[in-house]
């Protein structure tokens, strides 16, 4: 260590930066339930939303519209234990669901929602 900052001087660093923080988070702890507080933090956080996050999310949900549709007609199927017939039925949106890295055939080969009970008979 070098001789600028010995261990009283780092400790008393330490010690400063520990207060500012408490003062901080005290201020904070003040204003925070305020009206006109909320109101421009609101705003502020509105405007960074718009101007950064509304197009991506956008385009996101665009872009994985058809891919969660299938899912969500995948776990109907698996809900009522009709995969198979989901299989057969929709071809086109199991396809969509393997583009998308959802495994559907994992489900009917652990036997997770197959229980159609047709091997039993």
């Amino acid at each position: 260590m070098s001789d600028i900052y010995n261990e009283q001087k780092i400790n008393h660093i330490i010690e400063l930066y520990k207060k500012s923080r408490e003062r901080d988070r005290k201020k904070y702890e003040k204003k925070k339930d305020k009206p006109e507080f909320k109101l421009e933090n609101r705003m502020r956080a509105k405007a960074h939303y718009d101007a950064h996050y509304r197009d991506v999310k956008k385009n996101n949900y665009k872009n994985n519209q058809e891919f969660n549709k299938a899912k969500g007609l995948f776990y109907y199927y698996k809900r009522t234990d009709r995969l198979e017939l989901f299989m057969k039925k929709y071809s086109d949106k199991v396809t969509i669901l393997y583009e998308g890295g959802f495994d559907v055939k994992s489900y009917l080969e652990t036997g997770s929602g197959s229980g159609s009970g047709s091997d039993t008979d």
